[in-house]
């Protein structure tokens, strides 16, 4: 079991093929895509990853971070800067210690990476569990993404040998998926929406993603979402029968 390396956007072909090549380096093969600026598949890329072309052929495509996460129930998202929003913040040590914890346990993990010129988006970064940051020098913390992939990667494989798991007992039930957490906070913003709740307008946007982020520091399982859902169409079922 490895984890998903997924490129957020990423924007220079190059870029992609340098950071499959990292990957094999350490034995991940398991690369999603979103939205590449060039388009896919990328010659630039293929010429770049130096005999990594395996990686890029089985890539997977999305065209949005919701999609490529959906099946997931761990994500890390890669972040050089502060973003505002209360998370965990692991080194790439740590985060992938975790990591080999969470497939050990049986959860499936995806780590995001940002487009080359600004990174991840709070959008995105909202989507996930923690975040990933390099301790790299304050004054020039820029990283390039093959090399930010390539360094978590590394951490991957120092902490893949022999880890004993960690353990969150879901009873009878599994570790919700990100488009289980994503259908709940997409309910529970249409109904607070109509309730007026968003308010002022200017104010909504961020109100909604301090939410989802909530939502997504919960380690919630299949049968919390579905009783999040119940507790919800049940208030509206009362004010209405009001």
């Amino acid at each position: 079991m490895q984890p998903v390396f997924v490129l957020v956007r990423p924007q220079m072909g190059e870029n992609i093929g340098a950071a499959a090549r990292a990957m094999a380096n350490f034995g991940l093969d398991r690369l999603r895509l979103v939205a590449p600026r060039d388009g896919w598949p990328n010659p630039r890329a293929a010429a770049m990853a130096s005999g990594a072309g395996r990686l890029l052929d089985t890539a997977q495509l999305f065209e949005t971070t919701a999609d490529a996460i959906a099946d997931c129930t761990a994500v890390y998202a890669t972040t050089a800067r502060s973003r505002g929003l209360t998370k965990s913040v692991l080194t790439p040590e740590r985060a992938m210690s975790a990591t080999s914890e969470d497939l050990a346990a049986g959860e499936r993990v995806a780590v995001l990476f940002g487009p080359e010129r600004a990174g991840l988006e709070n959008e995105d970064i909202v989507r996930a569990n923690a975040i990933i940051s390099v301790p790299v020098n304050p004054d020039y913390a820029s990283l390039n993404l093959a090399q930010c992939v390539l360094l978590t990667a590394y951490e991957w494989h120092r902490a893949n040998e022999e880890v004993t798991p960690g353990n969150m007992e879901f009873a009878a039930t599994d570790r919700a998926t990100a488009i289980e957490v994503e259908k709940l906070a997409k309910h529970y913003e249409e109904r607070l929406d109509e309730a007026g709740f968003f308010f002022p307008e200017t104010k909504a946007d961020s109100m909604k993603r301090t939410m989802r982020n909530l939502w997504s520091r919960m380690p919630l399982s299949r049968a919390d979402t579905q009783l999040l859902h119940g507790v919800l169409r049940q208030m509206v079922r009362w004010k209405e029968r009001g």
